[in-house]
């Protein structure tokens, strides 16, 4: 093949073919407001030693921008030094995102340590349906003065 050919071939391939940085990324929206949430315990603790764990499901109601229920199950590990404690959880969000209907799957963990807290809250990858398909994010949580709050940050995709 002769090189001109070769780079014809090449340059109308590469035509196709964006650079990392130069590809577009859906824009990242917001939706927050407050939430109400259930935690059922799913049978009794068991405790050994210093640690107690314990399964619970969780029951919630999104209000605002996410217009949701959120059914899920917690794991979780409390110590006996007040303050120490982690969790786990997956949870579906079935319902509304501004005006868009669909559900996908939240992946929790959080620890807290000394009384302070992290979370991380993630969407599961490819766990949008319906009018939510491809979307990606992330979630935070808040209580302030006992009321519970979430910040959804969160991109639709493909």
């Amino acid at each position: 093949m002769s090189l001109f050919r070769f780079s014809a071939i090449a340059l109308s391939l590469f035509a196709f073919l964006q650079p990392a940085s130069a590809q577009t990324s859906p824009a990242m929206q917001r939706a927050s407001g407050p939430f109400e949430i259930a935690i059922i315990p799913a049978g009794a603790p068991e405790k050994e030693g210093r640690i107690a764990i314990a399964r619970m499901a969780l029951d919630k109601q999104y209000a605002g921008a996410l217009a949701a229920t959120g059914k899920g199950t917690m794991l979780t590990a409390v110590s006996d030094t007040k303050g120490s404690a982690a969790y786990v959880a997956i949870e579906r969000v079935s319902g509304t995102l501004a005006g868009r209907k669909g559900s996908f799957v939240l992946q929790h963990a959080g620890t807290m340590h000394g009384g302070t807290s992290q979370a991380a809250i993630t969407i599961v990858p490819d766990s949008g349906t319906e009018e939510l398909s491809g979307i990606t994010g992330s979630l935070a949580l808040t209580v302030v003065d006992g009321k519970h709050f979430y910040a959804l940050d969160y991109a639709l995709g493909r």
